[in-house]
């Protein structure tokens, strides 16, 4: 059974995290503490629009802040840090589709020279792909438990494992046969 304030924290950090805006600002803070106003910079947002975010991150726990600091002529700056909360969150509904939206906004301010895909088209039995699954997993969390390197430039990184749509054509003969 389950407490009703675990289904409201659920349904908050689902809300939370529903933002491709959201997503982009964890991003920017996940290495690097970042104010308000330099949220609002980066991503092209009224700064007041921009509190808003960043305290519904805040109250969710998907950001953190850190002492505040002098910024400039004096002004009272407070520096946010993502907390990491989202990667071992609990789940969240359609969270693919704010993901791939997320990734598009980024990639329309990337070079399109400086983007590398891959796109595989896989048939795989359930054993196989358990295994794949787990070793994708595996493999983005050992680089994620390194941690950032210090000389480090910043890359992102998303694959996409899906059932797709390419039945199997079975022919007259009883042969089956790859659809192309």
């Amino acid at each position: 059974m389950t407490d009703a304030s675990d289904d409201a924290d659920a349904t908050a950090f689902a809300r939370a995290l529903s933002s491709p805006l959201r997503l982009r600002i964890l991003r920017l803070c996940a290495f690097d503490a970042r104010t308000n106003k330099e949220l609002a910079g980066l991503l092209g947002v009224n700064p007041g629009t921009m509190l808003h975010h960043v305290r519904t991150l805040v109250s969710t726990g998907l950001l953190a802040a850190e002492a505040e600091r002098s910024g400039a002529r004096g002004a009272r700056e407070v520096p946010y840090r993502a907390t990491g909360r989202s990667w071992h969150g609990p789940p969240v509904p359609n969270q693919s589709v704010v993901l791939l939206e997320t990734m598009r906004q980024q990639l329309e301010e990337v070079d399109p020279e400086d983007v590398r895909t891959t796109w595989l088209g896989l048939r795989l039995n359930a054993e196989h792909l358990a295994e794949l699954r787990q070793r994708l997993h595996a493999l983005v969390e050992e680089f994620k438990q390194r941690g950032p390197d210090e000389d480090g430039d910043p890359y992102s990184l998303v694959t996409v494992l899906h059932p797709d749509r390419n039945p199997r054509v079975v022919r007259d003969s009883g042969v089956e046969e790859d659809r192309v």
